[in-house]
């Protein structure tokens, strides 16, 4: 796999591409012992040696990263007719082969994780470990306190599956009302298909948290960022507390 030189060193936690475009004027970067001072040097990270003042840059093979999905675009890593996720990355970004942790649909925004780490995505991916995902949706109806009793409870779906307890809470109540719906699985359109079972109808959905994550306001549609170390750590160490009471 071919990187270039400064999205390497900045996603080694060397700066800012900025910053590491004065490291490599500098002359401090050497690959296979030869300075490098062009960012746009392609270097194999996995073959080759680069060192910064000496010191050998030890390469981690996972990129992790949070994006603001926009609607219209599928969560794919390929596909032969629409844009997906993956085509929304830069190119340095692309290498590294990330997929997306589970999926959003196409008319859904909000927030996809990216990684090339399977470990983590089984680990928020497994049914068994119940990782909540909250979701932001605008109804098209006045959504009452029995519609949250009946989330609650978990309601039949149109093939006739029951789902697992769901938390609605109300943020506004009207001919259309702003909810908040936190579930604890991923069936096919499982929100908007929730509220069909109680008459109603979901015209907006935004995924806002996955897990202890929540979406970076900061992100505008369409873009995204790589996780903070911390971030990355939240999401390995993180045990969902319905796993913690059923003792798996």
């Amino acid at each position: 796999m071919e990187l270039r030189i400064d999205k390497l060193l900045a996603h080694m936690g060397y700066g800012t591409r900025k910053e590491v475009k004065k490291l490599l004027k500098s002359g401090a970067v050497k690959v296979d012992g030869a300075p490098v001072r062009d960012a746009k040097t392609k270097v194999r990270p996995d073959e080759q040696i680069v060192t910064v003042w000496g010191e050998t840059v030890e390469y981690k093979p996972f990129i992790y990263l949070m994006m603001n999905k926009p609607s219209g675009v599928v969560s794919a890593t390929e596909d032969a007719v629409e844009e997906t996720v993956v085509d929304l990355l830069e190119e340095e970004d692309r290498a590294f082969s990330p997929f997306p942790v589970g999926r959003l649909d196409k008319d859904t925004e909000g927030l996809l994780l990216l990684t090339n780490d399977g470990q983590l995505a089984h680990q928020l991916l497994s049914p068994k470990k119940h990782v909540p995902k909250t979701y932001f949706a605008v109804v098209d109806g006045e959504v009452t306190e029995a519609d949250v009793a009946a989330f609650q409870r978990g309601v039949v779906l149109d093939d006739g599956y029951e789902t697992k307890p769901a938390k609605l809470v109300v943020l506004k109540s009207g001919l259309r009302s702003d909810v908040e719906v936190t579930i604890t699985e991923g069936k096919f359109h499982q929100v908007k298909r929730m509220f069909q079972a109680v008459g109603k109808r979901v015209v907006y959905l935004k995924r806002i948290q996955m897990g202890p994550l929540p979406l970076d306001p900061d992100l505008a549609v369409g873009e995204y960022r790589e996780l903070t170390d911390e971030e990355v750590d939240m999401l390995k160490q993180y045990r969902p507390e319905t796993d913690e009471k059923k003792g798996t």
